[in-house]
C-alpha cells in the first residue's frame, strides 16, 4: 500500500508538473493559467488531450508539434519529471498523511518559481503571496500548535534575506526576500538549513561560473530563486532532521 501510494503521488506529480509548465509560461506574461487551452506556438493549433499526456506525449512526438513539426521545449518534460520525482520523494520521506496537504503544494510552488526565475529573473507576487496565505491557513487547520513558530520563522527568514539584499543588492532582490519569508511559514525552524543549502549552492555555482568565465562573470546575473527552491525542497525532505542533528551535536 505504501509503495502504491507513493507511485500514485508521483503520477499526480507528473500531472501537476504539466500544469506548472503553463504557470511558468503564462504568469510572467500576466495571462490566465486556466484559459485558453494550450496551443502550438508555431501553427497555433490547440493541443489535443492525447498530445498533452505528461512525459509520454513529448517522448512519442519526439519533442515536436504533431501538426507542423515545431519544436517543443524540453523544459516541459523536465518540469513534469522533476515534479513527479519530488512528489514521490516527499511521500517516501514524510509518509502518506495529512501533512502532504502542506508539503506537496509547497513543493509545486517552489518548482514553478524556480522555472520562472531561471527564465525571467522574476519571482511573481501572484504566486508568492497566495503561497504565504496558504501556508498560514493550512497550518492553522493541520498544525495549529505550530503556528506561532511558523510565523516567527517566516518573519525571521524575511528579515535575514532583507538585510542580505541591503548589503548585496546585486545578488538578490525583494522577490527572494519574500520567497524566504514564505518558506519560513511552511518550514518553521527547518528554514534555517534550507537557507544554508541555498547560500552554499549559490556560492558553489557562482564560483564555478567565475572560474570558467573570469571577470566577465561579474556582469552576469544569476537568479537566486532556484537555489532558494532547492533549499526549500531539502527543508521538506530533511530539514527537521538537520536541525535535530545540529542541536544534538553542538548545543545539547
Amino acid at each position: 500500500m505504501g509503495a502504491a501510494a507513493i507511485l500514485a503521488l508521483a503520477l499526480v506529480g507528473a500531472v501537476v508538473g504539466s500544469f506548472l509548465t503553463v504557470v511558468a509560461h503564462r504568469v510572467p506574461l500576466g495571462e490566465s493559467v486556466v484559459a485558453p487551452r494550450s496551443r502550438c506556438p508555431g501553427c497555433g493549433t490547440q493541443v489535443a488531450a492525447r498530445d498533452n499526456v505528461p512525459l509520454l506525449s513529448w517522448l512519442l512526438l519526439r519533442g515536436r508539434c504533431r501538426h507542423c513539426g515545431h519544436p517543443v521545449s524540453a523544459r516541459y518534460p523536465a518540469i513534469e519529471g522533476l515534479t513527479a520525482l519530488t512528489f514521490g520523494s516527499i511521500a517516501a520521506a514524510r509518509g502518506v498523511n495529512e501533512d502532504l496537504l502542506l508539503w506537496l503544494p509547497f513543493a509545486a510552488i517552489l518548482i514553478a518559481l524556480a522555472a520562472i526565475d531561471l527564465e525571467h529573473h522574476l519571482l511573481p507576487n501572484r504566486i508568492v503571496v497566495p503561497g504565504a496565505v496558504y501556508a498560514v491557513v493550512a497550518s492553522a487547520v493541520i498544525r495549529l500548535d505550530d503556528l506561532p513558530e511558523l510565523l516567527i520563522a517566516g518573519a525571521a527568514a524575511f528579515l535575514f534575506l532583507f538585510v542580505a539584499a541591503l548589503v548585496h543588492p546585486a545578488g538578490m532582490g525583494m522577490g527572494d526576500v519574500k520567497l524566504a519569508g514564505m518558506m519560513g511559514l511552511f518550514l518553521g525552524r527547518a528554514v534555517a538549513p534550507a537557507l544554508l543549502v541555498a547560500f552554499l549552492a549559490g556560492t558553489v555555482v557562482g564560483l564555478a561560473i567565475l572560474a570558467r568565465e573570469g571577470r566577465q562573470a561579474r556582469k552576469r546575473g544569476v537568479p537566486f530563486g532556484p537555489f532558494l527552491a532547492l533549499g526549500g525542497l531539502v527543508g521538506i525532505l530533511a530539514g527537521d532532521e538537520l536541525v535535530e542533528w545540529y542541536l544534538d551535536e553542538f548545543v545539547r
